[in-house]
């Protein structure tokens, strides 16, 4: 699903319009990155959490000429699903193989 499936999804479930479904997904992706930015954390109960997460400096390899690269300390964003929705991932049919 894309953010144009999504907003087609919302109009559905909503009965709103596609131009309103298309306010409402971008104002919630934009909550979220307020929500992350300013207090480091969006928390949606049976949903998951988005936080902003610390990495340390390290040291890679370029995997093309094996030289160590130096990679800087940084903020990055990470998700991380509730219970609810591992649950529910859980009780889905895998896919068969061909």
């Amino acid at each position: 699903m894309n953010k144009k499936d999504l907003i087609n999804f919302v109009a559905g479930e909503t009965g709103c319009t596609k131009k309103d479904a298309a306010i409402m997904v971008t104002a919630t992706v934009a909550g979220i990155k307020s929500g992350i930015m300013n207090d480091g954390k969006v928390g949606l109960v049976g949903f998951g959490t988005f936080k902003a997460v610390a990495r340390k400096a390290r040291t890679a390899r370029n995997p093309q000429t094996g030289e160590p690269v130096e990679v800087p300390a940084r903020m990055v964003p990470v998700w991380k699903a509730s219970k609810i929705l591992k649950e529910e991932v859980i009780t889905l049919s895998l896919p068969e193989a061909e």
